[in-house]
């Protein structure tokens, strides 16, 4: 496991845990191996913030890139007995054919002191479309509940402004206009002119593909929180990217088990409740998902990432002082995540059946 350092001058330090809410980040320096690099240092997240294992956001100043990358996110997986649930759920959405930050474990140390194991993940920037030789497009973050693609927020009020819970990563404010049309499309629209014109600013098979791996992780956020949307400049359609998936196979954000049968195959946004009542649609998701539940989310298949996220934290969890978890702990881990992958493919292949 690679080994981050970052050194920090400790009155800045303590000027970031005076204000755990700030955004505002502070100089520090960053050695991997034998390089160092000057960053912008701050925390990231919403209820990790709280936790005494914080998550952080870095920004290389000096050099402005460092492996084609201008940031990345260091993940606490605080609340994630295993460690791994976010990057086991990113890699399987990139096995699937949708776009998904990479990410990997690293040991991270401040000032000489470890703390602990951190999964570091690609932020989902124009940098990451020139790794991936993507057209650049815009890319806007759902930041919030209200990213429903509704007329309405989630307490059924009518919103203030149609972008309500979107902030732009990359672009300008013609890209909010692009998205405001984009939801009114949704919206407003009868089925027949719905059915016509959507896959003109959607990617039909990408974003039911990525509806299919939703649904199978069951991240109860992933629907209205926890993605970003990425206009390809090639086609002018919307794809779609997840964020955050901690709270998945099997255990919500906080780490408690959540039922198998817990987030129905359909989902839960109106983007989604739109497309799945066109019965071409609908037939185009259920051979997605199909081939999901029968080529990549099986036991069989997991199996061998599993084991070699789980093997490779092992040996670095004595060293982490927030966290009690052993291999023993891992094991039944692994045992509540394969059970889970069982239990919930079988639940969804019945659940195919009604969906025709």
């Amino acid at each position: 496991m690679q080994k981050y350092e970052i050194f920090i001058n400790p009155k800045l330090l303590n000027k970031l845990d005076k204000d755990i809410w700030t955004n505002e980040h502070v100089p520090a320096v960053l050695k991997i191996g034998s390089n160092q690099y000057s960053i912008g240092l701050v925390y990231r997240g919403n209820v990790i913030r709280k936790k005494r294992k914080k998550s952080y956001h870095i920004i290389f100043e000096k050099p402005y890139t460092v492996n084609g990358a201008h940031e990345i996110h260091l993940n606490a997986e605080f609340n994630d007995c295993s460690l791994s649930r976010n990057k086991l759920s990113l890699d399987f959405f990139d096995r699937i054919g949708v776009i998904s930050p990479h990410s990997n474990h690293v040991l991270l140390y401040i000032n000489g002191f470890c703390k602990g194991i951190y999964l570091e993940l690609e932020s989902f920037d124009q940098f990451l479309l020139q790794k991936r030789n993507l057209p650049l497009g815009s890319i806007i973050y759902a930041t919030n509940y209200h990213a429903n693609f509704s007329l309405l927020n989630p307490e059924k009020q009518l919103k203030t402004k149609l972008v309500e819970g979107y902030t732009i990563k990359y672009g300008d404010k013609k890209d909010l206009s692009h998205l405001e049309n984009f939801i009114i499309i949704t919206n407003t629209l009868s089925n027949e002119e719905f059915e016509q014109q959507i896959p003109q600013v959607l990617d039909i098979q990408k974003y039911l593909t990525w509806l299919a791996g939703v649904v199978c992780t069951q991240n109860f956020d992933g629907f209205i929180h926890n993605y970003a949307l990425y206009q390809n400049s090639e086609t002018g359609t919307y794809e779609i990217t997840p964020w955050d998936y901690d709270g998945t196979w099997g255990r919500d954000l906080h780490g408690k088990p959540l039922d198998y049968d817990y987030i129905p195959i359909t989902g839960y946004n109106t983007l989604t409740g739109r497309l799945l009542h066109s019965p071409d649609f609908k037939e185009k998701y259920r051979d997605i998902l199909s081939t999901i539940l029968d080529k990549d989310f099986t036991v069989e298949t997991q199996l061998g990432a599993i084991d070699d996220l789980f093997q490779g934290v092992k040996p670095y969890l004595h060293l982490d002082p927030y966290i009690k978890i052993n291999a023993k702990n891992l094991g039944r881990e692994k045992e509540f995540i394969l059970n889970f992958i069982q239990k919930r493919n079988t639940f969804l292949k019945q659940e195919l059946i009604k969906l025709s």
